[in-house]
This record gives C-alpha cells, sequence and structure tokens, in this order.
C-alpha cells in the first residue's frame, strides 16, 4: 500500500494546496438548561497533567483498512449533489476517538464499532497516536494537528474526568480549558480555530448555548506546493460541465504525471506534492455513470485498490483551479452509521468523561468545516520547469480531463489514506 514511490523523480505540473479541517466534535449538552460566564485566559486544565510516555501501535493492514472504510462512509454521508463537498476523514476520527475516551457500556460499544470496527478504543488510541505523530510535515508539505477541550467553569455543575483528561493529553495531545463560556470564551473559542488554521478558517462557533458544557476541537491544517509548480502557459480558460447540467467557466491546468488511475467506470491519476509525503488523487467517472454512483459503489477497500493498482503510464492531466469552504452538521449521519445513544440524553453514558450536577451527558452537535482552495500558486518557480518539454516527448499518453464532477483525496503517501476527502460539481460555489 506504500505510495511513496510514485512521487519522486517524476516530472509533473503543478500548484500549491492548502486545505483545512476544523471539527466541532462535542457540544455536550445537559438534559436541562443553565447559563455560563471566561476566555483563552481560561484556567488551564492541564495543569498538573502532563502527558505520560505511552506506547503507540504501528499501523497495519487492519488498521488501514478500517480507517479507509470509515473515511468512504464519512464522504457517503456527506455527499451533496447541489455542492462540492470535502471532509477530513483524520479530523473526524481523532475528535470522535477523543470523546469515545469518555464513554462507557452501549454507547462506547457504538462508537467503537464506527470508529475502529473490531479495533477496541484502547487499541484505536494507541494506533492513532503513532499515526498522527508519524505524518511528515515540511516547509514544502505541511501539516498540522491540534487538538483541545474547552469546560464550562462551574464547579458545583460540572467537573472533567482527571483519567479522561490524562488519556486525551497521552495519545492526543489535547489542552484542555475551563471557561465561564460567555462572549469571551466564544471569543478564545473561536481565536483557537484561528490560530490552528493559519486564519483559513476563522470561526466554529456563533454562541454558545446555555446548556453545553464541553467542547471537544481538532483542526488541522495542510499547505503543500506541487512537485513541479505550473507554468502559466499551461493554464487556460475551459468549460466545466456542472452536475446541475450548467456550462461553467473554469481554469485548467494542464501537465502530465506519471502513475494512472483506471478502475471499474472511472479513471484518474496521482499527483504528487513536493518532499515525497503527500499526494493528490483525482478520480473521474465514466461519463454513462456519473459521481454519484462512482461514490456508492465505493468502500475503503475499493478506493485503496484504485492507488495501489495505478499504473507508470503518462497522463495528460487537466486540473481546474478551485476554491471553496464546506460546512455539515454530522448528527444525522453518525446516527445512521450506527452511533445513536451518545446523541440520546436518556440513554448516552459519557460518565467517564465527567459529571454534572444538572442532567445526564450527551452528544448535542457534530459540526465539520472545511476550506481548500487549489491553484497556481508558485508560478515563478514554475517559469523553469520542463513541463513543455516533456509535452513534446513521444510517449503514449492517457488523457484524465476533469471538465465535469470528479472525486479527489490528499493522500498520505505511506499509507495511501486520505487526510481530506471531497467532490467538486461545480466552480460556482463560493462557501
Amino acid at each position: 500500500m506504500v505510495i511513496g514511490s510514485i512521487i519522486r523523480n517524476r516530472r509533473a505540473a503543478a500548484s500549491t494546496v492548502a486545505a483545512v479541517v476544523v471539527l466541532l466534535v462535542l457540544s455536550l449538552l445537559l438534559s436541562s438548561c443553565s447559563p455560563a460566564a471566561s476566555k483563552v485566559f481560561a484556567d488551564d486544565l492541564m495543569q498538573g497533567i502532563e502527558p505520560a510516555g505511552v506506547e503507540g501501535k504501528v499501523a497495519d493492514q487492519v488498521f488501514i483498512t478500517q480507517m479507509a472504510d470509515f473515511a468512504v462512509k464519512i464522504l457517503k454521508g456527506s455527499l451533496d449533489d447541489a455542492v462540492n463537498t470535502m471532509v477530513s476523514p483524520l479530523s473526524v476520527m481523532l475528535a470522535l476517538s477523543m470523546t469515545a475516551n469518555g464513554a462507557v457500556g452501549q454507547t462506547l460499544g457504538e462508537m467503537e464499532t464506527l470508529l475502529g470496527g473490531d479495533i477496541a478504543i484502547t487499541e484505536l488510541n494507541k494506533y492513532l497516536y503513532t499515526y498522527a505523530k508519524g505524518l511528515p510535515s515540511s516547509d514544502s508539505a505541511k501539516l498540522r494537528i491540534a487538538n483541545s477541550i474547552w469546560f464550562r467553569k462551574d464547579e458545583g455543575r460540572f467537573i472533567a474526568e482527571k483519567d479522561f483528561l490524562q488519556t486525551n493529553a497521552d495519545y492526543y495531545m489535547a489542552d484542555a480549558f475551563k471557561g465561564d463560556f460567555d462572549d469571551q470564551t466564544l471569543q478564545d473559542i473561536n481565536n483557537w480555530v484561528d490560530d490552528n488554521t493559519d486564519g483559513m478558517i476563522d470561526k466554529i462557533l456563533d454562541e454558545i448555548k446555555d446548556d453545553t458544557v464541553m467542547y471537544l476541537i481538532n483542526a488541522i491544517v495542510m499547505d503543500a506546493k506541487w512537485e513541479t509548480v505550473y507554468n502559466k502557459n499551461n493554464i487556460f480558460a475551459a468549460d466545466f460541465h456542472a452536475a446541475n447540467g450548467s456550462v461553467q467557466d473554469a481554469q485548467l491546468m494542464q501537465s502530465e504525471e506519471y502513475k494512472y488511475i483506471k478502475g471499474s467506470g472511472a479513471t484518474g491519476f496521482i499527483k504528487p506534492y513536493a518532499g515525497g509525503s503527500y499526494s493528490f488523487a483525482a478520480i473521474l467517472p465514466d461519463e454513462e455513470n456519473g459521481l454519484e454512483k462512482l461514490v456508492a459503489d465505493l468502500n475503503g477497500e475499493r478506493f485503496l485498490e484504485l492507488l495501489d493498482n495505478a499504473t507508470d503510464d503518462t497522463v495528460t492531466a487537466y486540473l481546474p483551479k478551485f476554491t471553496y469552504d464546506y460546512k455539515i452538521k454530522m448528527n444525522d449521519m453518525l446516527k445512521e452509521l450506527g452511533m445513536k445513544d451518545a446523541f440520546d440524553a436518556s440513554k448516552a453514558d459519557l460518565s467517564k468523561l465527567g459529571k454534572s450536577s444538572r442532567g445526564n451527558l450527551y452528544v448535542g452537535e457534530v459540526l465539520h468545516k472545511t476550506f481548500i482552495s487549489v491553484d497556481e500558486l508558485g508560478t515563478k518557480a514554475g517559469a523553469v520547469t520542463k513541463v513543455e518539454v516533456n509535452d513534446e516527448s513521444y510517449t503514449e499518453t492517457k488523457i484524465v480531463r476533469l471538465d465535469r464532477p470528479f472525486l479527489y483525496a490528499i493522500i498520505d503517501n505511506a499509507t495511501g489514506l486520505p487526510v481530506f476527502l471531497g467532490t467538486v460539481i461545480s466552480m460556482a460555489q463560493e462557501g
């Protein structure tokens, strides 16, 4: 499943991609209501809680297959025939796994089945610790992950369990803060999001509800340059045939790539980022099948096979420039995937997370927000590339022209797992 070998010593056209995910995982609501009041002058609950040395677990085929399957399930649940979508399966997985460390009984069982399949949360913690910690980051391909937990400051009302904080400090390096949950806390949380997404997402909350006692927030930011930047002579105006039948203006970036994807009902290419750690995979459904059928027929195993079976063929690739943001409330999706009790105020058992004097704790909202921009940044460097020489080489060339709805992923080359996974159905979406 190693894709690292596909991205070295190849000529390819390029750009810079910036993708961001912020996941508001928990809005832990009480079965009764009450107000609050502070900021990240908020008390640091991690005082006295230092991450302990823990044993991780290296990603094996069981973990990789489960992660890929989870990624496809989240993609299917977010698919929308009216807007471009993008999710970060890794962000969702990390945030919900932190939450699962506070769950007990059937609530935990449902979360474990969804997140890990046959992998218990105690083992999943180890896998995710090693996997997230091992994801490369460099000047040319930066990836940063941050986690935080925010509690309402009211000792008579809510007390967080130390073991829960310790586990999430150990395996997820999560910071924890205690605030009054007033306008100052609202600003603090949004400032944290802004800081940890390099300003690409400026906020995740519009308000803090009176019955909210805790938030778990995960942020992932990625900024990667193509291995070879685009020459401006390879960028041209073209039509994009949107899912709604309209013909829209697009800017297509042409390049030669050297990994060709061919599967039942789809073609595509894999395009490397600088540094050799990540790649952009584009999968274009055949016209008679369409994007909806492509995604419907997809599962984790097939997704990994599409990448792993990519052949060493020259591909003339046409990638549109696109920028959009996306937001989805995941409650209904997660319930349909089997995580039901956590959202039920009368059934949820999150007793390992903490205790409240005002009622049972349950998950009130799971909100996922993303941003992506794909363009020709770094064009000056692109002026010295050899793309045009490659264009004139005598080789048999496959053609993949992304001028109609397509699926894409930003993948970790070591495992083939998607850090980001999305669809483009229109050039007109503005967030």
